[in-house]
Parts: structure tokens; sequence; C-alpha cells
């Protein structure tokens, strides 16, 4: 009996000892898993891009080569979600070279019609600023009137923005929202002739508001050949402290309430026109930016002044490119038309009232390389009030002749 009864313990000693081998191996094999996880490799890649342009400008005035533009772009992504990506603008015009930050942010791809963007971007205000403006993208050796650095609207700037799109039956739509840290009016203590100018460039905050701005972008036909956009901009560009402190007659004259409302609509259409062995490409947008009126002083004859404070800027372009043709050199031209305006405030040390025709004729070498030939004609009114205006577009023509491309 007492050796059945020892024979039955080892027995259940033995089948515990083998679950108890087996319960370890299951966590060992656990551990080694989750290992595995943590240690697998992320696919990460690194690319260069970028487009440059180069050419010769004749105008009424001299004749120039020049480098206008030379911007390599760095993308990399860890994963298929995290994207990381900069561009660096170099530039040598009027014996000066300049390199600057175009942009350089971080996205997330939380879904396919959701991405989480942060650092510094291109503010997508109308389509020319985000889409257009890399020159073999741009059909012509120029930007359009108020559309530059230097126009009405925000170029690129630093804060976080959500965007994305999504499909609506047989049409598609594409937004974005964002908020960003804004601009600063010109209150005329540095540059008195460009006093109620916003400042984009705007490196260093002189407030704790925030400029926010949206856009809307739907493609109404199945092929996604027309899109139009409706893009809104609000900012407070004021300090709460006054530029002339310590000036008794001026330290009164602060510019903490003012507010600033920028509104554009944009159109682009490309569509294959059969009968015309070719591809039409129609491109427009419209920018507003009104400013709330505020008092500014005039250092030239001691006065105060102060003015509707509405700038506008437009462009319509259109192309085409018999890309259908048989003919392999007759395929690889375009042909090209823009007019552009720029319109701002009467009344103020800045006003002016300019426009622009531009024709075109392209080569395509390659699906990103261009020659470009352009004509243009410009014609400036000036009429800064008080005796001052820095406006320095005048009328004139040019000529250039430049080379493009997207590396």
């Amino acid at each position: 009996m007492k050796t059945k009864l020892i024979l039955i313990a080892f027995f259940i000693s033995g089948i515990n000892l083998l679950q108890a081998q087996d319960s370890t191996q299951a966590q060992i094999q656990s551990i080694k898993d989750e290992i595995a996880i943590i240690k697998k490799p992320v696919q990460t890649h690194f690319m260069l891009r970028g487009f440059t342009q180069f050419g010769f400008d004749a105008s009424d005035e001299n004749i120039n080569f020049n480098m206008t533009s030379f911007n390599p772009v760095l993308l990399w992504r860890h994963g298929d979600r995290f994207l990381i990506e900069a561009e660096l603008e170099m530039e040598y015009m009027s014996n000066q070279f300049e390199i600057n930050l175009g942009y350089a942010n971080a996205s997330y791809i939380v879904t396919k019609g959701l991405v989480v963007r942060a650092g510094k971007f291109l503010i997508p205000f109308g389509t020319f600023g985000e889409r257009f403006h890399p020159s073999w993208v741009n059909k012509f050796a120029s930007q359009p009137l108020g559309f530059g650095h230097d126009g009405i609207a925000p170029s690129g700037d630093l804060g976080i923005e959500v965007r994305g799109g999504f499909q609506l039956g047989s049409s598609k739509l594409n937004y974005s929202l964002y908020a960003v840290n804004g601009p600063r009016i010109k209150d005329g203590t540095e540059e008195p002739e460009e006093a109620g100018m916003l400042m984009f460039k705007n490196e260093t905050e002189n407030n704790n508001n925030k400029a926010i701005g949206t856009r809307i972008g739907i493609l109404p036909l199945s092929n996604s050949s027309l899109e139009i956009g409706l893009s809104a901009y609000y900012a407070a560009p004021g300090s709460s402290h006054s530029p002339f402190e310590g000036d008794p007659l001026n330290e009164d004259l602060n510019y903490e309430n003012v507010t600033a409302m920028l509104t554009a609509v944009d159109l682009s259409y490309v569509k294959i026109i059969s009968p015309l062995m070719g591809i039409i490409d129609i491109k427009g947008q419209y920018s507003l930016s009104n400013i709330s009126n505020a008092v500014y002083y005039n250092p030239e004859d001691t006065s105060r002044y102060t003015f509707t404070n509405e700038s506008s800027a437009y462009y319509v372009q259109m192309a085409y490119r018999p890309a259908l043709a048989e003919n392999q050199i007759l395929k690889n031209f375009e042909i090209a038309g823009r007019y552009s305006a720029y319109t701002t405030p009467v009344g103020s040390l800045w006003a002016d009232n300019k426009s622009q025709i531009t024709v075109g004729l392209n080569y395509w070498l390659s699906w990103r390389t261009v020659i470009k030939a352009n004509y243009q004609i410009n014609e400036s009114s000036m009429s800064g009030g008080h005796g001052m205006s820095t406006m320095t577009g005048g009328n004139g023509s040019m000529f250039q002749l430049h080379i493009a491309a997207g590396f």
C-alpha cells in the first residue's frame, strides 16, 4: 500500500513539474516575442529633392544673369506614419547671397484623411504659396504681383496644422485648420513709410495672440479636373505696449486692438482637350487683406494720419500644351499668359496700384525641367500720401530667359 502511495505521489509531482516547465517555457517565449517586437527595425528612408532656377533678365534699365533660386528639400520618413521635411531657400541676386529656412516640420499620419503637422510650414492661404511657388511648377519666371514673400498674405509660419481630405460621393473635399504665431503690424518706428503693413516674418512674438486660419477646397467633378478653394486667416498683430513710450507727443498711440482679416478664393482647372490635342491649365487666386483702422505718425511732417487699410492682389493665368501631338518636338512646347494686379491702401505712405501682363513660351526638356521665355509689361501708379512712397515697381517691360528644374 505504501509503495502504491509513493508511486502516485511521484506521478503527481512529475505532472506538476512538467506543467511548471511548460508554463516557464511559455513565459520565456512571450518575453522573447516582446523583445523581438521591440528590436524589430523600423524602416526609415531619406530623400533629397528640391528645385532651382537661373537665367537671364533684360529690362529697360539693365541686363543681368542671375541665380534666382536654389532650394534643396530634405525628406526623412520613419515608418509609415512619421515624416520630417525641410526646405532651404538660397538666392544670389544683386551681388548678394542669402540663405533662409523655407520650412521645417514634422507630420504624423493619423488616418488616411487626417494628418497632424507641427513646425514651420507653408501656409495654405490659397494655393500659389503652398503648391505653385516652386520654380519648375510655376509656369513663369516670376511670381504674380502680391504673391511673393513681400505680398499681402503669409507664406510660412511656425505653428500646428490639421489637414486631410475625404470623398463626397463622386466629389472630393480637402481641408486645413491651423494656428501659427502670426504677423505683427509695422508701427512706423523703424520704417515710417511702411506704417500699417503686416510683417509676416515674425521671428519673435510681440503679444500672446495666435493667428488662426483655414482653407477648404472642393473638387466637384468626378475626374478632379476642377478645384475651388476658400481661405480665411485672422490675426491680432498689435502689442499692448506703445511703440512710442517715452515720447510725450505720441505715447498715446497704441495698436493693441488692431485686427487683421485675410480672405482668398482660388481656382484650378486642368483638363485634356482631345480636339485641341493638348492640355489646358487654368489657375487663379484673389486675396484680400482688411486691417482695422489705426492712427499712425509721420516723422516727415510730424503729423498724424489714418487710412482705410485694405489691400488686394489677384492673378489669373492660362497655359496650353499640345501634349497629344504626334510631333515629338511640338508636344514639348507650352504657351502661357498671366495677368496680375496688386493694390495697396489709398492714403498710406505705401499706396500703389500695380498691374502686370506676362506672356511666355516654355519648352519642357522633361516632366520637371523647363526652359522659360517670358515677356512682361509692368504698370504702376504711385500714390503714397504725405510725400513718401517706397513702392519700387514703376512702369516698364522685361524679357526673361530662365531654366528651372526639379530634382
